[in-house]
């Protein structure tokens, strides 16, 4: 899938959600097209793709049709994509796909698998004790994951930094072997498309 057809996808789902015609939130990306095809670059059809309640794009780029997709979101279920037959997994909860991504990474190893599993969270999750320890022991048993932080500077509406008291983030300008971050800017808020109440 191509640049301009994420853009696409994500411009018509807004047009949708602020006609009224989505009754549940979405999450929208914007401005990190380049790099989510960048990442994808490494995903392999055997691999596992976890994300939070923002995973359109990582669902697009999985493979998963974009009619499939679109129907999903517009039943309500965008925060909760789920496609294991594609091998990506969503979940709404803060945190929450980051242990079910280690549990992914820890059957791989074990059952001898070749897969991998990259697990996407956002900076403010990447900041929580589940995500340290989430990382700590992925490095630590060397499980096939690679963690993808995205710092959007939405963080629902607080800002990251200012809450951690920390001007520079835990894995920003820092190299992992196991973590990869980058920062983008969106033109739409935490939630929603910046046009209508949502709740």
């Amino acid at each position: 899938m191509t640049r301009e057809e994420l853009i696409q996808f994500e411009t018509e789902i807004a047009e949708v959600f602020n006609a009224g015609k989505i009754r549940a939130p979405v999450h929208l990306y914007s401005g990190n097209e380049d790099e989510m095809i960048r990442i994808f670059e490494e995903v392999k059809p055997e691999d596992w793709v976890m994300c939070s309640w923002r995973s359109h794009y990582q669902c697009l780029l999985k493979g998963v049709p974009p009619q499939q997709v679109r129907d999903e979101i517009l039943a309500g279920r965008s925060i909760s994509l789920c496609f294991p037959e594609y091998r990506i997994v969503s979940s709404a909860i803060v945190g929450g796909i980051v242990p079910i991504a280690v549990g992914v990474a820890a059957g791989i190893k074990r059952s001898g698998g070749s897969g991998r599993v990259h697990c996407f969270m956002g900076e403010m999750t990447s900041e929580t004790g589940t995500a340290h320890e989430a990382v700590k022991y992925s490095e630590n048993h060397q499980l096939p994951i690679r963690f993808i932080v995205e710092d959007n500077g939405k963080s629902v509406c607080t800002d990251t930094r200012e809450a951690w008291s920390m001007p520079i983030l835990t894995y920003e300008g820092r190299t992992h072997p196991m973590v990869q971050f980058y920062k983008y800017q969106t033109k739409y808020p935490h939630a929603g498309a910046g046009s209508r109440v949502q709740f």
